[in-house]
């Protein structure tokens, strides 16, 4: 099946689940209008990829608060294309959504379709990056703290080796991400010893790095560890290094704090992860939505903190769940 039938037949699924979360709506409207009950109000959220689980946590804890509330939420995956996701979000302006919560696929990709949204009287509230410019129409942000996290990473590094080759992995279009790398970078910047070999855009995803990093091996870079901007893109590499014979050389750190992630912790295979914690976040997201709905002022943003795992506290955490 060639990749045009495989987008129309994504494309048509999208629809149909919407669809169905619209019939669903405008059903339990008519019940609540019936009843002489509160119209539910409709929120709207599209992430850069639903590929990655951290997202999938993050709406699932908006899901569950947002439905306990009588209320409807569609969700949307643009699958990394900008030009998808500012489709969706007209879509999800066109359906009439009283809020709209979205990871940006480009940090700077979204600015005129969100100003477009503002002006419409929607509530926007942005998850996990902020959007570029965005204080003039983004209502909410809640991140984490993604520079502490890159630091983090960069301490536990110099801790365990005298001086090493470095190997990063990017997104140059998350913000998120970048703020990550920076707060790696600025750790090292005064220790010479540390030296960053090569870096690599692979958007975060494990099926990006994997190949990127075992092209690396293949063409003699020389590297003892991989800082990845996430877990996913971090287990691409610790999947390649595998194939490789290589791992046992290399220090591998990641940002999220995954189940995947920390059982590799736990079997010495990672080096450490940064725990995030996108149920807070969730939470934090669609509970300030509420507050702005009621026109509460003085909500803006808010960083949640993040915790290093490795293997002195990797028993503290479940490796079967997200923190």
């Amino acid at each position: 099946m060639n990749d045009k039938i495989m987008r129309r037949l994504c494309f048509v699924l999208c629809m149909v689940l919407c669809i169905a979360g619209l019939l669903k709506f405008y059903n339990f409207s008519e019940e609540q209008l019936a009843d002489g009950k509160q119209k539910p109000i409709l929120f709207g959220s599209t992430y850069m990829t639903l590929n990655n689980p951290f997202f999938d946590v993050i709406n699932e804890e908006m899901r569950n608060v947002i439905e306990a509330n009588g209320d409807v939420l569609i969700t949307m995956d643009p699958q990394l294309s900008l030009d998808k996701q500012i489709d969706q979000i007209h879509y999800l302006m066109d359906l009439g959504c009283s809020v709209l919560i979205v990871n940006p696929v480009d940090s700077k990709g979204l600015i005129d379709v969100l100003a477009e949204a503002k002006q419409q009287g929607i509530i926007i509230v942005a998850v996990d990056t902020n959007v570029y410019n965005g204080q003039d129409f983004v209502d909410y942000t809640v991140v984490s703290d993604n520079y502490h996290a890159g630091q983090l990473c960069a301490e536990n590094m110099m801790a365990a080796l005298d001086q090493a080759q470095i190997m990063i992995l990017r997104h140059d279009a998350a913000y998120s991400a970048i703020e990550r790398i920076q707060g790696f970078k600025d750790a090292i910047s005064q220790y010479p010893q540390y030296q960053i070999v090569d870096e690599i855009e692979c958007e975060g995803q494990l099926e990006i790095s994997m190949p990127l990093i075992a092209q690396a091996i293949t063409e003699g870079v020389q590297f003892d560890v991989v800082m990845a901007l996430n877990d996913p893109s971090a287990l691409g590499a610790v999947a390649a290094l595998q194939e490789a014979d290589k791992l046992s050389e290399v220090l591998v750190y990641g940002v999220d704090g995954t189940p995947e992630a920390k059982v590799l912790v736990k079997e010495g295979f990672m080096q450490a992860t940064v725990a995030q914690y996108p149920k807070r976040m969730g939470k934090k997201a669609v509970e300030s939505a509420y507050r702005l709905l009621n026109h509460e002022s003085g909500i803006v943003e808010e960083k949640i903190p993040v915790t290093m795992i490795n293997g002195s506290n990797i028993d503290e955490f479940s490796l079967e769940s997200w923190q």
